[in-house]
């Protein structure tokens, strides 16, 4: 049976990641969450760079002190988060689809 709509090709920079059919769609997410997590990493490195910096330019001022360890702190955290999704995201997909790598690099099942 003819589709009443054609045939539609991808574009040409999404070509490379496949069809629909054969989980493009999934790797196109799975690397823009790649693309988010490398992103939070350097920023998170630039972050602690900066606050190093700030740290020790303080000098006796203990707010500027105060200021740069909380900006520390947060960055520390936030990187841990980041850590954890990861974790976090193998452990469910391990209880509710059996396979540890199951939300972390999806695929889209197909009729």
């Amino acid at each position: 049976m003819l589709s009443i709509f054609g045939e539609i090709t991808a574009p040409s920079p999404l070509a490379k990641f496949g069809t629909v059919e054969s989980g493009g769609l999934g790797n196109f997410i799975n690397l823009i969450f790649k693309v988010m997590i490398v992103g939070a990493g350097i920023y998170s490195l630039f972050n602690l760079i900066l606050a190093g910096y700030s740290f020790l330019s303080a000098g006796e001022d203990p707010k500027k002190v105060a200021d740069a360890w909380a900006k520390i702190w947060q960055t520390l955290l936030g990187l841990s988060f980041t850590a954890g999704a990861f974790v976090l995201a193998a452990i469910f997909g391990k209880i509710i689809f059996g396979d540890w790598n199951a939300i972390l690099s999806p695929t889209i099942p197909t009729l």
